[in-house]
């Protein structure tokens, strides 16, 4: 086989419905269907390129970082996934590009290069994607709250997967409801395993279950044909659910063009860098000679949203410090700081820690929302003298309010792949990745992302090993 129509003609066709009796079974689901079929490179806007190459960036710095974890040693086996919460997150509230950017790497790397994909398809894709899931939560007012009931990209995640997949591989209007379809019913992740070994796994599954939802779609196998529709369908999900169609693609606007992602400057929560923002504000008032005294503090009050699965007063491991107000409050205010190691069990348990996190006290005041886009974070720490200082963080620095300059964005994926990766190929990631829209073949990126890994660059340097590493590092979420 050598080219993409050849390799889909190895699944059995169903046969389809000429497009205009398909337009008279107007739905939401066949809409969304129109809009991953129907969306084209020309339709993508100078904004969406922009912001969606930073994702990229970021996303697969994140993926390099995550190779390193505990989390993907214990799965390397079975399957490869993104093992740290440093994921870009968008409003309402999930990780985007975690659960599709891997998947449209993996299809570039595997499938046929005769036509070549081109960067384009890989934005176009990859914008389908997202767009999909930011539609499906926008149809539910729960979605815009923090979640409660279940982790958002184990469900969106895998919509998009499947959008994105369907769109790289070129499938028919049909095919793609079909892919939507089937992807629901590989969606979903409770809450309860937030802040566990087992978090990482769901944007990992996102990716391959929606992939696999694709794949079954070009098999011939069928879903409900109104699936986005349906209460009983996508709507089991949520509570408040009330879908819409979609806009005629000739005044389509992404929403990525309406609001940008935020991106963590540290490996926790999203609602934690509200905490870590205010709480560096108030170190200034505690500094002397550089570092603070902890036994001054009396006590710390933390105005916070009421998200409990962020409320853990005592964390006792790197999962349950990523989702913990008051641990990201207290290791900011000793430290000056929170960084990947930050979340060291080693700095986990420090005493001035364990000192430090008794004092700490949660208030939720009525006005502070659990939602991305509005909420705050208010620390007062009182001394024992009885001095008090307050201060407040409205916006964070990543937040889509006030985003990461590109030169910061660039070091962030720099110190993540660089983990990994030799200087020389994250260099070239990084210009790669920047003109990502003027690239003729995608296997130019699939290439770098292969290695050469930092050990093999050494063990050229040194001559210790006279052959190569026969593993290659992999993106964490591939």
């Amino acid at each position: 086989m050598h080219s993409r129509q050849q390799l889909l003609l190895q699944f059995t066709p169903e046969p389809e419905l000429p497009l205009q009796n398909c337009m008279m079974l107007k739905s939401v689901t066949e809409s969304f269907a129109s809009m991953i079929h129907g969306l084209k490179v020309d339709h993508l806007t100078d904004g969406v390129i922009q912001r969606s190459k930073r994702m990229i960036l970021d996303s697969l710095g994140v993926g390099f970082l995550g190779t390193s974890t505990e989390v993907f040693h214990k799965v390397t086996q079975y399957s490869k996934v993104h093992s740290m919460d440093f994921d870009d997150t968008w409003h309402p509230a999930t990780h985007p590009s975690g659960a599709v950017l891997p998947v449209l790497t993996a299809l570039s790397e595997a499938l046929p290069q005769t036509p070549k994909f081109s960067g384009l398809d890989l934005l176009l894709a990859f914008n389908v994607g997202i767009e999909v899931q930011g539609r499906l939560m926008h149809f539910s007012k729960e979605a815009k709250d923090i979640p409660k009931r279940f982790h958002p990209p184990s469900v969106v995640g895998t919509l998009g997967s499947a959008a994105a997949a369907s769109k790289f591989l070129g499938l028919s209007l049909t095919k793609c409801r079909e892919a939507l379809a089937i992807a629901v019913s590989h969606a979903g992740a409770p809450i309860a395993n937030a802040a566990t070994q087992t978090k990482p796994l769901h944007i990992g599954n996102a990716a391959k279950h929606g992939m696999e939802a694709t794949f079954l779609a070009m098999l011939g196998l069928q879903g409900n044909k109104r699936i986005l529709d349906l209460e009983s369908g996508f709507g089991a999900f949520y509570a408040n659910y009330s879908p819409k169609d979609i806009p005629s693609l000739g005044s389509h606007i992404w929403l990525l063009d309406e609001q940008d992602v935020a991106f963590k400057s540290f490996p926790a929560h999203l609602a934690t860098h509200w905490v870590a923002d205010a709480a560096a504000a108030v170190r200034r008032h505690l500094v002397i000679a550089d570092r603070i005294d902890a036994d001054r503090i009396e006590r710390i009050v933390l105005r916070i949203p009421d998200v409990q699965y962020v409320n853990r007063p005592f964390p006792d491991s790197e999962h349950e410090a990523r989702h913990s107000f008051q641990y990201v409050a207290c290791a900011m205010l000793l430290d000056g700081s929170v960084t990947v190691p930050s979340f060291h069990s080693e700095q986990i348990n420090r005493p001035q820690v364990r000192e430090l996190l008794q004092k700490v006290v949660l208030e939720h005041p009525p006005d502070n929302l659990p939602s991305f886009n509005t909420l705050y974070c208010e620390i007062s720490v009182t001394l024992k003298d009885g001095t008090s200082f307050t201060e407040r963080s409205d916006t964070f620095y990543g937040h889509w309010r006030k985003p990461l300059s590109q030169q910061d964005l660039q070091k962030k994926f720099r110190a993540n792949a660089s983990r990994m990766l030799s200087k020389d190929t994250v260099e070239s990631l990084v210009k790669v990745v920047e003109s990502l829209e003027d690239l003729d073949d995608c296997s130019v990126l699939t290439s770098l992302l292969k290695g050469p890994s930092v050990q093999e660059e050494d063990s050229k340097l040194s001559h210790v090993f006279s052959f190569p590493h026969t593993m290659s590092p992999r993106l964490s979420n591939v």
